[in-house]
């Protein structure tokens, strides 16, 4: 009894980090799928209920400069700072590391999309599609954990 107590306390710690490997909650450097090039760094939570948000905690590459604004978002977003936004919404699980039915605002242009996501390479690497309408109707971009 008492050895079977002591390998399962010695194999919670493993539980966990395989939990963690499966969740998307995290930093999260964006890629850029016109340039490929590092564009900043989001952080993602995971809400009780599964859904996740993200926010952006830093800005790698901007023609803006280091601290840009969203100039071309309307209403409370307007003329806002980058940094600290939340950019990524009410995405639902939708399956084992799937997230589907939620928002994601492109700040450069100040345009939200409907969002899903998909944990890809043993949770290393996140799949972010923003698209109108319907899937096809998108673009997506590799997401590289941090």
């Amino acid at each position: 009894m008492r050895s079977m107590l002591t390998a399962l306390l010695l194999a919670l710690p493993l539980s966990s980090l395989a939990f963690a490997a499966e969740s998307p909650a995290g930093r999260w450097q964006t890629i850029d799928d016109e340039t490929g090039k590092p564009k900043s760094i989001v952080e993602i939570q995971q809400a009780a209920d599964g859904t996740l948000s993200g926010k952006v905690s830093e800005i790698l590459k901007s023609e803006q400069g280091s601290n840009p604004v969203c100039s071309a978002c309307d209403g409370e977003r307007k003329d806002q700072p980058i940094t600290g936004m939340t950019i990524l919404w009410d995405l639902k699980p939708d399956g084992e590391q799937t997230w589907s039915e939620g928002s994601i605002l492109d700040p450069a242009k100040g345009k939200t999309y409907r969002a899903k996501a998909k944990l890809l390479q043993g949770g290393d690497k996140l799949e972010v599609r923003g698209y109108v309408g319907i899937e096809a109707l998108g673009r997506t971009q590799t997401w590289v954990r941090q």
